[in-house]
């Protein structure tokens, strides 16, 4: 199965040339280290960057260029930066072609929950539901069950939802899985992961078509 690094690297090949792309904070924040090479793609954060870069180097930290995330960050040549309410004109506004966000649930309708669990203090919901009301082309990287060993692709979510019906691909440590009308349809597997394993650790519908390919990372 992968790590967070192998989901961020099979994600990095969903990117397309001239894309504008936005990325979430946790697993998607790695994507910007695994540009295929000769592709063109500028990344936003919502915090008021476009041109994000690869996270610097041990010792080339610059503390005034962080993501989302409050992780230190690179900004690459031409990159600008602005308020958060041009950040999110540019959101609202439909102008990022692809959105890649982290999940404590999605449902198989393509519901999903990333930003509160009920009784733990959050600093705030973040800028997550405005991107997944204004992006048609939303990605989830997670994991694909929690530290108990439960599912975390559902029938139904059960915590707060963030969006309704919007999440287009799912990539997990173990599968690569489309939202369908029809539930979760098995895309790719993660090396080394059987089909019985990926059902076993999904409680939502799972849809599996002929011979399911192995991920090329």
């Amino acid at each position: 199965m992968l790590d967070k690094t192998g989901i961020a690297k099979r994600i990095a090949q969903e990117l397309q040339d001239g894309w504008y792309v936005n990325l979430g904070i946790g697993i998607p924040t790695l994507i910007a280290n695994y540009v295929p090479d000769g592709l063109n793609v500028v990344f936003q954060s919502e915090n008021g960057i476009l041109g994000m870069g690869p996270f610097p180097f041990e010792g080339e930290e610059d503390a005034d260029l962080i993501n989302a995330g409050k992780q230190t960050i690179t900004a690459m040549p031409g990159a600008v930066i602005f308020d958060s309410a041009t950040s999110f004109a540019m959101i609202r506004g439909q102008h990022i072609q692809l959105t890649v966000l982290g999940a404590m649930e999605v449902a198989d309708n393509g519901d999903i929950a990333n930003w509160k669990i009920p009784g733990k203090m959050v600093k705030g919901m973040g800028g997550a539901m405005d991107l997944v009301a204004s992006s048609d082309n939303i990605i989830v990287a997670m994991m694909h069950t929690n530290r108990k060993g439960q599912s975390k692709l559902l029938r139904q979510c059960s915590l707060p939802l963030t969006g309704v019906k919007c999440v287009k691909r799912i990539v997990t440590n173990l599968a690569v899985m489309d939202v369908t009308p029809n539930g979760f349809k098995l895309i790719e597997l993660a090396p080394n992961v059987s089909v019985e394993e990926v059902k076993n650790a999904t409680e939502g519908r799972l849809v599996i078509e002929g011979e399911i390919p192995e991920m090329k990372l």
